[in-house]
């Protein structure tokens, strides 16, 4: 029964997790329709910073409180329950506060290292939101504990909707009133604290209604916060480092970046940064779909090894990598060969085309880093996943600004491919070191090759058509045309060639889950 729990509730967060992170990406690209470039840039070159600062603030608090949660219930023991509930929330508070002081009072100095003053105003107002987003994660890890994932499930998608209609409802309202670029994207910012407190609303519904059945009397004094609050940071600290690595990528990029252009002629910056963010928008939604097949897989991986099952450990890695790798590939290099159409049915013209093509093609590498890491984790590995993270910090930042002082902003693009094959390549390293388990090259390699004989296929009608010339709706077309030969191309040719064996792992699946 326990199992079945395990299982549906992985379900269930794995949709959840699929349709929110679909719905916090694809927003940018009616965005940029209704608002244009410099506005994308703006808000690109700002919320990793707060995504940052969210992830400090929250501290894997609702992963430890469910964790000590579910050990009070064990127990059978309401009173520690309360006190785990209750100290979680005034630490989730503090942290909140603490970093809403910290972002808006320092508005101006972080605004001067991304993009200018432009960027100050959204700083200002998407801070706001730290101020609920952790209190609201408590709750979360509450019912985590009570291994109920529908409340978690539900509010993300009741949080990304109602951020992601506001965002675009405030964009559409203030470019029909003629409102300048710094102000139209300081008024989308208003989309998070409001869609986190339509999520806070929604759960605390959900509490009330739960404790009236469920809840103690118990003494609460200031020891009793320092003794439970000491536990709940010792179990959450490791897991903030391991989820802010990757926020701290987009946050290089968000500082790097402009200075770089900045040093070079200084002017469109936030323009140029919104062509760069085209492409980053579209690996965001390239990569949901990738590590949301392999989710259900990695904690399995956890329970195998804290059984000292290696073979099955081994096998996880193995089918998360091979699988990963079938689907990654024909995505990288299918979404690079169709840039120009992509571009245009998008985002309304062809601007920025090479450097949108060569990040689209980092989405491979992108995928197996977020797998890998992943992996790491779940090897209870995390500290030396966000080592990791941190020396690829550091060569992006170098990297970004050496080729982008060189090349403009398709130096950012080489730096972003370059970094993600770089952290693969750590992760995979380290992870061998403990697990042994076969890389299978021969696979990968037929795989990239059928990759790029897909891709070929369907831009080889390009170099006989002017397609930066083509409308929306044909551009569209052809990408929905293309996708589908593509896909048929790939698939057909994989199979034919033993590059997966799709019987063994349909098998692994039925066996583990």
């Amino acid at each position: 029964m326990k199992n079945q729990t395990f299982i549906k509730g992985t379900f269930i967060l794995t949709i959840a997790t699929f349709v929110s992170k679909v719905l916090g990406s694809i927003f940018r690209i009616p965005l940029q329709n209704i608002a244009g470039d410099a506005v994308l840039g703006i808000f690109s070159l700002v919320y990793p910073l707060y995504m940052v600062a969210l992830i400090l603030s929250v501290a894997g608090i609702p992963i430890a409180i469910s964790k000590l949660i579910s050990e009070a219930r064990a127990q059978n023991n309401a009173e520690e329950i309360e006190r785990i509930f209750r100290t979680a929330s005034l630490l989730a508070l503090s942290f909140g506060f603490l970093s809403f002081v910290v972002l808006f009072g320092a508005a101006r100095p972080i605004a001067e290292w991304l993009g200018g003053e432009q960027t100050r105003l959204s700083i200002m107002i998407v801070s706001t939101t730290l101020l609920i987003s952790p209190y609201m994660a408590v709750y979360r890890g509450f019912f985590q504990g009570y291994e109920d994932m529908r409340p978690t499930a539900v509010s993300q998608v009741i949080e990304q909707f109602v951020r992601v209609v506001l965002i675009l409802a405030i964009a559409y309202y203030m470019v029909g009133h003629h409102y300048a670029d710094d102000l139209i994207a300081g008024g989308v910012m208003l989309g998070s604290p409001l869609g986190a407190l339509a999520s806070l609303v929604y759960l605390r519904f959900l509490y009330v209604r739960f404790v009236k059945k469920e809840k103690s009397k118990t003494d609460y004094r200031l020891q009793t916060f320092w003794e439970t609050g000491k536990t709940i940071l010792s179990i959450s600290i490791p897991i903030a480092i391991g989820a802010l690595s990757m926020a701290l990528f987009n946050l290089v990029d968000s500082v790097s970046v402009p200075l770089a252009l900045k040093w070079g002629d200084g002017e469109n910056v936030n323009y140029l940064f919104g062509l760069y963010s085209r492409g980053t928008s579209l690996v965001q939604i390239a990569t949901v779909f990738s590590s949301s097949i392999v989710l259900p897989l990695i904690p399995l991986l956890s329970k195998h090894l804290a059984n000292h099952d290696e073979q099955s450990a081994r096998e996880v890695i193995e089918q998360s990598y091979e699988w990963n790798h079938f689907i990654s590939w024909p995505i990288a290099f299918g979404a690079a060969a169709l840039t120009v159409p992509i571009n245009i049915a998008l985002f309304t013209n062809a601007e920025g085309s090479v450097v949108m093509a060569i990040v689209l093609f980092s989405s491979g590498f992108t995928s197996l880093a977020l797998l890998s890491t992943g992996i790491l984790q779940g090897m209870n590995e995390s500290k030396k996943a966000a080592a990791f993270i941190l020396v690829g910090c550091a060569v992006k930042f170098a990297m970004n600004v050496l080729l982008v002082s060189l090349y403009g902003i398709m130096g950012a693009a080489i730096s972003t491919l370059l970094v993600y094959a770089l952290l693969f390549i750590l992760n995979t390293y380290s992870i061998r070191k403990s697990v042994f388990f076969s890389l299978r090259m021969r696979s990968v390699a037929t795989l990239a090759f059928c990759a790029t004989v897909m891709a070929l296929v369907i831009a080889c009608p390009l170099a006989f058509v002017h397609a930066q010339q083509w409308g929306r709706f044909a551009s569209l077309m052809y990408v929905a045309a293309a996708t589908l030969i593509g896909a048929g191309v790939y698939v057909g040719l994989a199979l034919w060639l033993g590059a997966v064996n799709m019987d063994k792992f349909r098998s692994m699946v039925r066996k583990k889950l």
